[in-house]
């Protein structure tokens, strides 16, 4: 790929995500896309985040992908190796946001030493383009979340009283009690957005394509103002990932399209009755699975103990149950894998569309829900509906993987239509980061205009 950038010089960008690995991880592919590029990438986070990454940088990319340590304070509850989302008790969340805002003026020395010619920052984080704009450094904002779900949240934020224009992506009752602060969220959080997005020079970058979210894409852009760009999916190469070569030795055993993957992030931990309902469930469907089980960091539970009593002496061979991580690429690029049994969250949604995988649907908050519907309304997956009360019910579960990895019938519709969207992103291959290049190279390249201390 010849390089899109500047004859002049290389361009160094900062990169600044949220401190989630689902955010850190498209931030990571991105980096290493543009890499190709001529682009040279400062990846600015935690040390435990950046530890959990760096074999998924290796010597192909150690000059061009450069890991930049951001120190926050240790505050009560919070030492540093609880300076990241992966793993943290849910209750710790505000903690780590407001340690993570404390750590303004280490940025601020952060951007002095690296001098990027551009930033990228994080969605919720505006006061980091703020402080690029002390040094002249101009700076865009890369949302991880789908056009969909942001479409979704800025309407609610600017027109709360109207319904959102597209009818089939919408919250079900049980699940607005959960989504209440998401959508009417206090002063702080909604000038935050707004803010986040007005200092974005000209652009928005977004996780995926347009293919899948042109209308919602383009809604996102007339209410914001600005010009949406879809970074493309950004799924990890499997190649590059850290096998686990018991795992894959027992998929190899299976027939193809027989199995299904179970995973939830690295983010939402399984309530006990969600657990239990889901382990019925997978036991009652008499489908082959793998399960990946997470518990908070801190909480001393055994595998044996969360599950239901004798279950994995009853499913034998037919399910393996594994704690903690999972090479999850590796795993759906498998031809024994028929579907995936998925929270959702974005990063998790695109890779299972990258190989063709049928969703099986399982959504548990915030963004997840609207993914799930979307989902659906393309036509690569199935939910798992719970019941009036939001419960998880072990028949439902049962009965829509079935559905889905059954031969013929509306399995044989989804599975189909996976495959033919996993042919699409193929074909398309990095049309998208393309044209972000163009524009990154437009916005590093002129003249800026200053405004009140701010880019546009």
């Amino acid at each position: 790929m010849e390089s899109l950038a500047t004859d002049q010089k290389t361009i160094h960008v900062l990169m600044f995500p949220w401190l989630a690995h689902g955010h850190i991880s498209p931030y990571l592919e991105l980096a290493k896309r543009l890499t190709k590029r001529d682009f040279i990438i400062h990846l600015c986070s935690t040390p435990a985040n950046l530890s959990s990454i760096k074999h998924k940088i290796g010597e192909k990319f150690a000059f061009s992908i450069r890991l930049v340590e951001i120190h926050l304070p240790s505050l009560p509850n919070l030492p540093p190796c609880y300076h990241t989302t992966n793993g943290l008790p849910p209750d710790l969340m505000p903690t780590l946001k407001l340690a993570f805002d404390m750590a303004k003026p280490n940025f601020l020395r952060i951007l002095a030493s690296v001098k990027p010619d551009l930033l990228i920052y994080d969605f919720l984080q505006p006061w980091a383009p703020l402080a690029a704009s002390r040094y002249k450094i101009p700076a865009v904002e890369f949302i991880t979340s789908s056009s969909t779900m942001t479409a979704y949240m800025f309407h609610f934020f600017m027109k709360p009283k109207v319904a959102f224009p597209f009818e089939t992506i919408r919250y079900r009752d049980y699940e607005l009690v959960h989504q209440a602060k998401l959508l009417a969220p206090d002063d702080r959080v909604r000038r935050e957005a707004f803010e986040g997005v007005r200092r974005s020079n000209r652009i928005v970058l977004i996780k995926g394509f347009r293919e899948i979210e042109l209308k919602y894409s383009d809604y996102l852009s007339t209410l914001l103002g600005k010009k949406i760009m879809p970074v493309g999916p950004l799924v990890q190469n499997p190649s590059q990932e850290v096998g686990c070569s018991e795992i894959i030795e027992w998929l190899d055993k299976k027939a193809k399209c027989s199995t299904v993957f179970v995973s939830f992030g690295s983010e939402y931990f399984l309530k006990q009755e969600e657990m239990e309902e889901l382990a019925h469930g997978l036991e009652l469907s008499n489908v082959n699975f793998i399960w990946v089980v997470r518990f908070p960091k801190g909480k001393k539970i055994t595998l044996k103990e969360a599950l239901p009593l004798g279950f994995l002496d009853r499913v034998g061979q037919r399910g393996m149950v594994v704690e903690g991580w999972a090479p999850q690429a590796q795993i759906l690029g498998h031809e024994s894998i028929g579907g995936f049994v998925s929270h959702c969250g974005c990063s998790s949604m695109m890779e299972s569309m990258k190989f063709g995988v049928p969703i099986i649907a399982m959504p548990m908050h915030l963004d997840q829900p609207l993914n799930a519907r979307l989902v659906v309304e393309i036509g690569v997956g199935d939910e798992v509906l719970r019941n009036s009360s939001g419960r998880l019910e072990k028949e439902e579960v049962a009965a829509v993987i079935c559905r889905v990895v059954a031969e013929g019938g509306r399995g044989e519709v989804v599975r189909k239509n996976a495959r033919a969207m996993s042919e699409k992103m193929m074909a398309k291959g990095d049309e998208e980061i393309d044209e972000v290049v163009k524009e990154l190279v437009m916005i590093c390249s002129t003249k800026k205009k200053k405004r009140n201390g701010l880019f546009y």
